[in-house]
């Protein structure tokens, strides 16, 4: 199979860390990128030596699939006009600025039978990976995403830019459907939410409380998940991963998770311990995962990892949250 040639449109921040990874990926090409600013485009050309096309639709015309990595506003635009010409597309996150602009570009997506992936990048996080090897049933979760003030980002609310990453795991993690959304949010430094707080209840029982602020002195990342006999901490940026849970005795260990016994618990006839474990973190880079989905999505091998589907889902609870928290 000849590679997949994949043009980056927007070369900033994330546009620059995709194209140079994309240059690494197993059966794919990086045809070139189209960026607006001249004197930005210019140092691209010179710091990784890749083509610069002219135009968007040149882009398109040269490339099998598009990595959209321009500011959320512009989102819809461009990946409609790529899904119009039967090209494969990835999204950075959000998928788009509103929810019904996301709904529109499922539908068309699903017209022309082409692939669209998006760049929640946290799905593919080491930590978030490395529970794959344990049953989660999540009935409480508390989330913590605090970064200090950048200015590039502040196009979109910090409920766009940062809550929206929990919000799509959360989702996942709870695999349920929304019953109710409670929300508090504070302008401070810009014109949208620079802080918030939502707390999410799901049908099936889990609840979930959900922090994020774009104006703190210390970066966090951090997510704990209580269920019945386990607690999970994790820590995306280390990235690492700490589990405490109940264990039978008569259960067979896991020799590739070291586990350490911090005691004992007798329930009538059942004796369980309380271990502690810190299952492996696969080193792995998550964009460049990301990539390497998208390419096997694209080739028919895997279903898409993170799905228009899931991205306006987590978009639209977004916009219930920002709605809520203006009450």
């Amino acid at each position: 199979m000849n590679p997949i040639k994949i043009a980056v449109i927007g070369i900033g921040h994330l546009g620059f860390i995709h194209a140079k990874l994309l240059k690494n990926v197993d059966y794919a090409e990086l045809s070139g990128f189209f960026e607006l600013n001249d004197e930005r485009a210019q140092y691209i050309v010179q710091e990784l030596g890749i083509y610069r096309f002219e135009s968007l639709q040149q882009a398109i015309d040269n490339s099998d699939a598009i990595i959209i990595a321009s500011p959320t506003s512009v989102h819809f635009d461009i990946a409609y006009k790529v899904l119009e010409a039967n090209k494969h597309c990835f999204i950075e996150k959000p998928i788009t600025a509103t929810y019904q602009e996301a709904v529109e570009l499922i539908e068309l997506a699903k017209k022309k039978g082409v692939i669209v992936q998006v760049g929640h990048v946290e799905r593919f996080n080491p930590a978030l990976l490395a529970l794959q090897s344990y049953s989660i049933e999540p009935l409480f979760i508390e989330a913590h995403r605090l970064s200090q003030f950048k200015p590039r980002a502040t196009d979109v609310s910090v409920i766009h830019d940062l809550m929206i990453h929990d919000i799509d795991i959360i989702l996942w993690l709870a695999a349920s459907k929304v019953k109710s959304v409670e929300a508090n949010a504070v302008s401070v430094l810009t014109e949208t939410a620079d802080i918030a707080n939502a707390r999410i209840s799901f049908e099936n029982g889990c609840v979930a409380n959900i922090t994020a602020s774009r104006i703190s002195a210390q970066p966090m990342r951090k997510m704990r998940i209580f269920q019945k006999s386990a607690y999970l901490s994790l820590d995306f940026a280390k990235p690492s991963v700490d589990v405490y849970r109940l264990k039978e005795d008569k259960e067979d260990p896991d020799s590739s998770i070291p586990a350490m016994m911090l005691g004992q618990i007798d329930l009538g006839s059942i004796s369980k311990s309380i271990v502690f474990e810190q299952p492996t973190i696969p080193q792995i880079n998550a964009i460049a995962e990301e990539h390497i989905a998208f390419v096997k999505a694209i080739k028919g091998e895997i279903p898409v990892a993170v799905s228009a589907f899931d991205a306006a889902e987590a978009l639209r609870i977004a916009e219930l949250i920002v709605e809520k928290s203006t009450q």
